[in-house]
């Protein structure tokens, strides 16, 4: 579990209020949009006491060191790979995560010189309003391309929303996981909501896709990318050239960014 030591610090050079410092860990980090989306937020809004980093870290273990060398830290946002990987180092969950078993908020307390963490997923709330955008058929079935914990929280949100669903994964490690070179016509006419939760296709990587039939795509798919970086995928291109109807991660970016936003200014959370 995580504690440590904190260094001490003042206010800032203005005399005014603490700094307050937000970031992103993830690795890598040239994808990310986070700190440009702070970074207008702050500016639109007026908000003059707070700055949003980023941390390309190696290896999660770093984690602590980041913390206790950056006092006036309050919240992070977590991304690939460790949005897994982070938990061992948190001292307490958001009840939503007994289930998903993935974090990519954290909540940073400090008292004296300790600090304690608590992990969220806002994931969950930019899913549900990404999906509320796409007037999704009644009985529609779901293919989620990717076995990690961007795909977990898909296989949940979609779950809670009634919308049966399966896996798809380059090593299967169960039977509900089917292998991409096993996609056949049939699967793939069958389930109308196609989602790629891998970061295959991410920048810079621009010219990758996740490997499926896409002759079997058609007018009637809904292709969702939750990858925003490029805004337009190979994948979403792909798709988009059989009659799919196309969405990438932008909106989920936003809205889950801006529950994190809320639960790090909430004082009774």
């Amino acid at each position: 579990m995580a504690n440590g030591k904190i260094r001490r610090s003042g206010k800032n050079k203005r005399g005014g209020k603490k700094m307050r410092e937000f970031g992103l860990i993830g690795y890598p980090l040239e994808h990310a949009y986070s700190h440009k989306y702070f970074a207008d937020k702050f500016k639109s809004e007026n908000i003059s006491d707070a700055k949003y980093k980023l941390f390309s870290i190696s290896e999660i273990s770093k984690i602590t060191n980041i913390i206790a060398s950056h006092p006036n830290l309050v919240g992070l946002n977590v991304t690939t790979p460790y949005k897994e990987l982070i938990i061992p180092y948190l001292n307490d969950i958001d009840q939503t995560i007994l289930k998903l078993g993935t974090v990519n908020t954290i909540k940073i307390y400090r008292k004296d010189n300790n600090f304690s963490l608590k992990g969220f997923n806002t994931d969950v709330d930019g899913l549900h309003k990404t999906f509320d955008q796409l007037n999704i058929p009644k009985d529609t079935k779901a293919l989620i391309l990717g076995s990690g914990g961007s795909g977990k929280t898909l296989a949940f949100v979609l779950n809670y929303r009634g919308i049966e669903n399966k896996n798809v994964s380059r090593k299967p490690a169960n039977l509900q996981q089917i292998a991409y070179n096993k996609l056949t016509e049939t699967i793939i006419t069958e389930h109308k909501l196609i989602i790629n939760a891998s970061p295959v296709g991410m920048f810079p990587k621009v010219n990758d896709a996740p490997l499926i039939p896409y002759q079997y795509i058609g007018k009637e798919h809904i292709c969702l990318d939750l990858v925003y970086n490029p805004a337009e995928t190979l994948f979403l291109k792909n798709c988009k050239e059989n009659g799919a109807k196309t969405i990438n991660g932008i909106t989920m970016l936003y809205e889950q960014a801006d529950k994190a936003w809320e639960i790090w200014n909430n004082n009774e959370i």
